[in-house]
């Protein structure tokens, strides 16, 4: 008999122990999104609230998180990392096309990742706002990534002598600003236009950045 034992595989169910545990984190992001994101919001759940929520228990919750405004950081960088995936897909869908083109692909694509389910626009513009200093800063951080990303595409556009030559990461800080604002009050019914029309408004104003006035194309660096 003891020649035929196999050594434990750590699969229960068919599953690893690392696969269970990546399930309950997803199953307490997913009750999170529908708490934080919605009714009541990050600051009226309770830990026993949303392991009722994720279907799991308070025990194994602790056992994946410490606090609540742990699972809020790792909400927020979830959203965050989903329309940056959008946004990557669709530059490199837009490779070769005319800045304008290319702007325009990006934007509806941002605008159409984070627009789909309203709960992502809360999580990202309102929930994590003024929680701590350690979200405060985790914010911050994730908005300089996405002047990161402008001030890349605006660089290369200065290459490809479609754009004026400049330090671009002050325009892009208060540009980001104007994308986030103008997207929250949209989606809050504050703005009377389609997504569409604040898309295009966006992407002139990045033209009007990149392609200021008086500049000639020709008249190089």
């Amino acid at each position: 008999m003891a020649g035929r034992l196999k050594a434990p595989t750590g699969r229960y169910g068919g599953r690893s122990a690392e696969e269970r545990k990546a399930e309950r984190r997803g199953r307490f992001l997913d009750a999170a999104l529908r708490l934080f994101g919605d009714t009541p919001g990050y600051r009226a759940t309770t830990v026993a609230a949303l392991s009722e929520a994720a279907g799991l228990s308070t025990r194994q919750f602790y056992e994946e998180f410490r606090t609540l405004e742990d699972v809020l950081a790792a909400l927020h960088l979830q959203v965050n990392d989903w329309a940056e995936q959008a946004v990557v897909a669709a530059l490199a869908d837009a490779g070769g096309l005319p800045l304008a083109d290319r702007a325009a692909a990006i934007f509806r694509a941002y605008a159409a990742n984070v627009t789909a389910d309203p709960r992502r626009i809360r999580i990202t513009f309102v929930e994590i706002v003024g929680v701590s200093p350690r979200l405060e800063e985790q914010r911050l951080a994730r908005r300089a990534r996405w002047v990161d990303l402008l001030c890349a595409e605006a660089t290369a556009a200065v290459a490809r002598g479609e754009a004026a030559p400049r330090d671009y990461r002050l325009a892009a800080t208060a540009f980001i600003g104007s994308v986030n604002g103008l997207l929250h009050d949209w989606n809050a019914g504050w703005v009377e236009a389609t997504l569409e029309e604040a898309v295009d408004e966006l992407v002139r104003q990045l033209l009007c950045i990149l392609r200021p006035a008086g500049w000639d194309p020709g008249a190089g660096p």
